[in-house]
């Protein structure tokens, strides 16, 4: 039961970044080939660098059900792209769930296979924001990965905080929850309440002439 649920978050994780495809292919008024590129890229883009790094099998490669939750989507992103964009910022918002949801799926895969917490994290990170990553860049936006925003910091606290808890606990349910919860709370931070890490300031030309 347990791995049925995991499984159904997973389909989730998958759909969430695939309709933030759907949106960025709606807003450049993309054809439907487009539009099931920027679905299935963003949707599997990530897990698929997660189990590239982690030398097994890719899982939309196992599994084609992947493929057919991204055919799903853009059929719906084809016709219904307008609506979504009327609930306000959607992108940003789905983009989150995605980034909350994949950097606890990402650590939990590793740890699963037996890797240790620190490669964990950083598949947590790589499964959360790469999708995204590409989606950017292909369409030429500013990915949020460049803002001052807390982006990457999320996907980092959210696979940190499910591996910390999952070895403290050894309740996996727990810690996905509270993994989520994490990412998700500094991720929506970072939308509404613009939040930031402080950011890289250079030495004044006086404080390095000091240290000459």
């Amino acid at each position: 039961m347990q791995s049925e649920i995991w499984q159904y978050l997973d389909f989730l994780g998958v759909a969430v970044f695939a309709v933030t495809g759907g949106l960025v292919a709606a807003r450049l008024r993309q054809d439907f080939i487009a539009f099931l590129f920027f679905c299935s890229l963003t949707g599997i883009g990530g897990g698929t660098l997660r189990d590239t790094l982690l030398d097994v099998p890719v899982f939309w490669v196992v599994d084609e059900s992947y493929l057919y939750v991204c055919l799903i989507v853009s059929v719906i992103m084809w016709f219904y792209a307008h609506k979504v964009e009327a609930w306000g910022r959607p992108l940003r918002w789905l983009d989150a769930v995605g980034v909350a949801s994949y950097s606890v799926m990402g650590a939990a895969k590793a740890i699963s296979l037996g890797d240790n917490a620190a490669v964990a994290v950083l598949m947590g990170v790589a499964s959360a924001t790469f999708g995204g990553i590409l989606r950017d860049i292909i369409a030429g936006q500013p990915s949020a990965l460049l803002q001052r925003e807390i982006y990457l910091a999320a996907a980092f606290a959210g696979a940190i905080t499910y591996s910390v808890t999952l070895m403290a606990s050894g309740q996996s349910n727990l810690a996905a929850a509270l993994g989520f919860a994490m990412a998700m709370v500094l991720r929506g931070g970072a939308i509404a309440k613009d939040w930031h890490l402080p950011s890289y300031t250079p030495p004044k030309k006086k404080d390095m002439d000091e240290l000459d």
